[in-house]
């Protein structure tokens, strides 16, 4: 019987009237086949040699079954030796360079009278398809979120260079209710990778119990099929919203069918709308995106009687946990040794930041946010500062340092000056006069420290014997006043030494005696 099969119900009125005694021309003529038609079927009864009857009865798959017992393609010696090496076809398939030609060529040398290559395909591709069913994903109201970039990108120009500039599309969506979500980024990194999940959050209006991230660099360390590494921010997201991460498989893409069939619906419903309008900025763009997003939700959906958008706001929204009332602040964790200059350095950064004195040369654990840099040590916070961006610049709390550096640290005019004024009053006016000099402050710092050296070393006196000299010489250095005390030059008008009376006794000149 060549051509389509003819139906069951109309193969019953043919058995029917055969069995009313009909002849093969009239059965046509009444059901409006061909005779020739006609004359196989009654071939084929007799050849089954069964009561008529019993076959009207027959459902209509059971009665097709008996007329048409499958493709004799299956019951040739050939299938049999092609059957008994399609395992060992699939596998071969999977090595490079391996091609479904070479497979046919090399198994003809064995077997000359094997099918040709097309019939070889067929029957090899109705092996790997049979060899990887696919199941069908029952997903829960507010269960999980599925989370991916789109391959292709969206642009901005820049408008001061006239740049176009490549940006990310970070695409979720909801499985249960297929409700989407669309957002550009300035690149995949970590810090957009979470800003824009948070956005899509505050968007959906609530968090489900699973985030179900692809094996995105942003968000999984490594990936494993088993226990992929998952990012420490991806953590601490998941943590603040009071969720859990659960990556797909690798390799395995129709874990996250999907999301990849919402992608490509927003290439249609979003890329292609906006293929003619230019955007200078992020936030143009996403509005926009925005717009068409809204208008691809509340799109019907084929084969259903409601859109994407009337089945989440029914049924997924009022299972989404809450938003948290605080929101996430991204943190970042890093070791680092403090060194023996009182910093440890930011590398992100390139910046210094003071640690405890005592630290030095111990390992420190540093977590840092957008704002702040917190520094612990033995689980115990010993420095917060705020976050600088300045590279090579140095962010100090004074108590951090040890006596010293803290001096050192102090020095300025105002704390010679200070310093000086109790020490003694010819001191405190030449150090006044020192820093009314031309030069840089810091220059002079040097010269007062050797100033209070010398205060310490010499009779308090002589010292300021000494400084009275330079005031009034306008001589102001650390040299001269060292080199005065030194030479002693001046020494005639001061008493260094209390002076004993001399005795008394007659042998006296007075005034007269010179007269």
């Amino acid at each position: 019987m060549a051509g389509k099969p003819s139906i069951m119900s109309q193969i019953k009125q043919l058995l029917q009237l055969h069995k009313q005694g009909k002849g093969s021309k009239y059965i046509a003529k009444v059901l409006g086949i061909s005779r020739n038609t006609v004359k196989s079927y009654l071939k084929k009864l007799t050849l089954l040699n069964v009561d008529i009857g019993y076959l009207v009865d027959l459902d209509d798959p059971v009665l097709e079954a008996q007329f048409h017992s499958g493709n004799p393609a299956y019951k040739d010696d050939r299938f049999e030796q092609i059957k008994e090496n399609l395992a060992y076809f699939s596998k071969e398939l999977q090595k490079t360079g391996m091609t479904r030609m070479l497979l046919w060529e090399e198994f003809q040398e064995t077997h000359p009278n094997t099918y040709g290559y097309t019939q070889f395909c067929h029957h090899l591709n109705q092996q790997l398809v049979a060899s990887k069913p696919t199941m069908v994903l029952n997903h829960k109201p507010g269960e999980k979120l599925y989370i991916d970039f789109a391959g292709k990108k969206l642009t901005i120009i820049d408008k001061d260079t006239g740049e176009i500039i490549q940006c990310p599309v970070f695409v979720a969506c909801l499985p249960y209710s297929d409700h989407g979500f669309v957002m550009a980024v300035n690149s995949q990194s970590t810090e957009d990778f979470i800003w824009a999940l948070t956005c899509c959050l505050e968007a959906m209006k609530g968090v489900p119990k699973m985030l179900v991230p692809d094996n995105l660099k942003a968000a999984i360390i490594k990936a494993n099929r088993y226990e992929p590494d998952i990012n420490r921010v991806m953590e601490d997201f998941a943590n603040h919203y009071q969720t859990v991460v659960i990556p797909t498989r690798i390799i395995s893409p129709r874990d996250k069918a999907l999301v990849e069939s919402q992608v490509k619906l927003i290439y249609t419903r979003v890329y292609a709308k906006l293929r003619n309008r230019q955007f200078f900025d992020l936030t143009s763009l996403n509005g926009a995106i925005m717009e068409k997003v809204k208008a691809h939700n509340q799109t019907r959906m084929q084969r259903k009687p409601y859109c994407r958008e009337e089945k989440y706001l029914a049924e997924e929204l009022p299972l989404l946990d809450p938003l948290p009332e605080e929101p996430f602040v991204m943190k970042f964790y890093k070791k680092y040794t403090v060194q023996v200059n009182n910093y440890i350095y930011l590398t992100q950064d390139k910046h210094y930041y003071s640690a405890p004195h005592h630290l030095i040369g111990s390992i420190v654990q540093v977590i840092y946010t957008r704002t702040l840099v917190c520094i612990y040590s033995k689980g115990e916070k010993v420095a917060t500062h705020l976050r600088d961006r300045k590279i090579g610049e140095y962010t100090t709390i004074d108590d951090h340092l040890c006596s010293h550096h803290k001096h050192y640290k102090a020095r300025s005019p105002q704390y010679y000056i200070q310093k000086a004024e109790g020490k003694s009053n010819p001191l405190h006016r030449l150090v006044k006069l020192i820093f009314q000099g031309p030069k840089y402050p810091e220059v002079y710092y040097k010269s007062c420290d050797g100033l209070f050296s010398l205060h310490r070393k010499t009779p308090s006196n002589v010292f300021n014997e000494a400084c009275e000299r330079a005031i009034i010489s306008e001589n102001y250095t650390y040299k001269y006043i060292d080199s005065l005390l030194k030479n002693k030059t001046f020494l005639a008008h001061v008493n260094t030494e209390k002076q004993n009376p001399l005795p008394v006794h007659g042998n006296l000149r007075g005034k007269e005696y010179y007269q």
